[in-house]
């Protein structure tokens, strides 16, 4: 018989009370405990949920009759203190250890306070919005972030039952009790040191080496999709110390950010690794082009360079000398406030697939125009080394995991008890 886990329904029963009794009733049909979530804002709801919205309220630091009075004068405050009121409850839940996954059901208002306590809780644990909203390309990035959040587009308004929004809704109950039966719980755990690794297509082959190689060198890779939510994730895994190190051949997010491609992970890219002072090892990949696809004011911008068309959402666009030279300034002045050792590999024979001789992209004259601007600026010059490879060949991934390996081992060496002793004895 499968254990009881404890699924936590967020919702607002003011507006939705009739859907919610039906997805309440198909959890604990299922064997599992349902905990309704209430935070309603608007009105007092028809019933009372296992957690009130009073309750709600009162946590995010408002009475509930301020919260319904601001819901009218000011919707925003009021959102805020029941996301923050719900958010603290549910952490409660999760230390009691009554919680074992989130679901939440409801338009914007619900997916926007759902989605917002879901991204406060850990890595590995289910959680999925139901919402007519979870396709909307305008708000998928406020809802989601970089957080495994699962998102179940219903089609249809959670509104008034229906047969075809019961289908939905079956639907949504099944997968996360489908989830927190089968999950392996939060506590995961590694016995090798973790590198992250930044992936992206056009550096595929070297990453791919690269990965069989670490784990030969005693590292377990965790490989982080470097268009722009990937590479933001990674960073922040950095930030909250789940990575020893990084294999960082993908870095094209700096440019994108720089430049407003599709790919810009954001304005800190490669500053959680910096401040971390964990070791890594960079490669260019990616700063030779931008991906502009879909974007008709941008290609038509750089219409005179070379492109490379995937299709009509990838168009990558060749990076200029000068746009390089401003990445390399930037680069260079995150790379001289790194706390730990780093190198940075220039691979002579091009950066990626598309980046070699033969092919639009190639464009020597432009790399040479950054290496030379980052061996202006870098305050260590000697932490730059151009090896005579191209990128995309097991033959950098060697270099690249072997110059790694040596970091890593380095900087365990200096952490070692004693030896600061040691060294000033010296």
């Amino acid at each position: 018989m499968k254990a009881r886990k404890g699924i936590v329904i967020v919702c607002n029963l003011d507006t939705r009370g009739e859907d919610i009794v039906f997805v309440r009733q198909l959890i604990a049909d299922r064997g599992h405990e349902p905990i309704l979530l209430d935070f309603s804002m608007e009105e007092p709801p028809p019933f009372a949920g296992d957690i009130r919205t009073e309750e709600v309220a009162a946590r995010g630091g408002l009475p509930i009759e301020v919260v319904r009075e601001k819901y009218r004068s000011d919707r925003d405050a009021a959102t805020n203190n029941q996301i923050a009121g719900a958010a603290a409850i549910v952490r409660d839940l999760l230390e009691q250890g009554r919680v074992h996954g989130v679901i939440g059901i409801g338009g914007g208002t619900a997916t926007l306070v759902a989605t917002s306590i879901m991204r406060e809780l850990p890595f590995g644990m289910p959680k999925l919005m139901a919402s007519p909203m979870a396709a909307h390309p305008a708000y998928i990035d406020k809802y989601v972030g970089t957080r495994d959040i699962t998102m179940h587009h219903t089609v249809l308004d959670i509104v008034k039952m229906n047969p075809l929004l019961k289908a939905q809704i079956i639907n949504a109950v099944g997968a996360i009790c489908g989830m927190v039966e089968m999950t392996q719980g939060t506590d995961i755990r590694f016995d090798k040191p973790c590198v992250a690794v930044s992936s992206f297509g056009f550096g595929e082959m070297a990453v791919q080496a690269a990965l069989g190689m670490l784990e030969e060198a005693g590292f377990t890779p965790i490989v982080c999709h470097a268009q722009g939510k990937g590479d933001r994730a990674m960073e922040e895994m950095i930030r909250d110390g789940a990575f020893h190190g990084v294999l960082d051949l993908c870095i094209g997010g700096v440019m994108e950010h720089l430049f407003k491609g599709n790919r810009d992970p954001g304005p800190d890219r490669l500053m959680a690794a910096v401040d971390a002072g964990i070791p890594m090892v960079l490669a260019p990949c990616g700063l030779d082009i931008l991906s502009y696809g879909g974007r008709a004011d941008m290609l038509e911008r750089t219409k005179d360079r070379p492109q490379y068309v995937q299709d009509a959402l990838r168009v990558q666009v060749r990076t200029t000398a000068d746009e390089l030279r401003r990445a390399a300034e930037v680069i260079a002045d995150r790379l001289n406030r790194a706390r730990g050792p780093w190198t940075f590999l220039v691979p002579l024979q091009g950066w990626s697939s598309l980046d070699k001789a033969g092919r639009p992209i190639f464009d020597p004259a432009a790399d040479a125009a950054f290496v030379a601007r980052l061996k202006e600026k870098v305050a260590d010059r000697g932490r730059i080394r151009e090896v005579d490879l191209h990128l995309y060949t097991p033959q950098f991934a060697r270099v690249a995991v072997d110059e790694f390996a040596r970091l890593f081992a380095a900087a365990q060496a200096a952490a070692a008890p004693g030896h600061a002793r040691a060294a000033g004895g010296a």
